[in-house]
């Protein structure tokens, strides 16, 4: 199966975090899914790297090969995304999290997020958050 997963789970993950429910990290270290983090969350990082909101262990510059090293695949933004984000009530003022909730819709992934707010955007469709 194929899923997003959200920035928070992302950096939970690669810190072996107990905040990340065991659930997702079964998903994630499985290999029969398909797991996709979205460049947005990618930019978030960046952003609250340089801000110095969030501390990594290693450099920035060096995410990219976690990334990979996860068997994780990046999700560009393309202008279905963008299109679809356009019709999303604010549930999220976050532009970051309305990007990533429009994403999961466009792409039909579950997300992996604890952030029971995108619950709202996957009303009455077939993706749902995963917890």
């Amino acid at each position: 199966m194929k899923y997003l997963i959200d920035t928070h789970t992302f950096i939970w993950f690669l810190k072996g975090s107990e905040d990340l429910s065991e659930g997702s990290r079964k998903i994630i270290e499985n290999e029969k899914n398909e797991i996709f983090i979205s460049i947005v969350s990618l930019w978030e990082i960046s952003i609250k790297v340089a801000l110095g909101k969030l501390k990594m262990l290693a450099p920035y510059e060096t995410l990219i090969s976690e990334v990979y090293k996860a068997n994780m695949l990046i999700i560009s933004i393309d202008f279905s995304h963008t299109v679809v984000q356009s019709k999303l009530p604010f549930f999220h003022k976050d532009p970051f999290d309305r990007l990533i909730a429009s994403q999961a819709l466009a792409e039909n992934m579950n997300l992996l997020s604890n952030d029971g707010v995108f619950d709202n955007y996957f009303t009455g469709s077939k993706i749902r958050r995963i917890w």
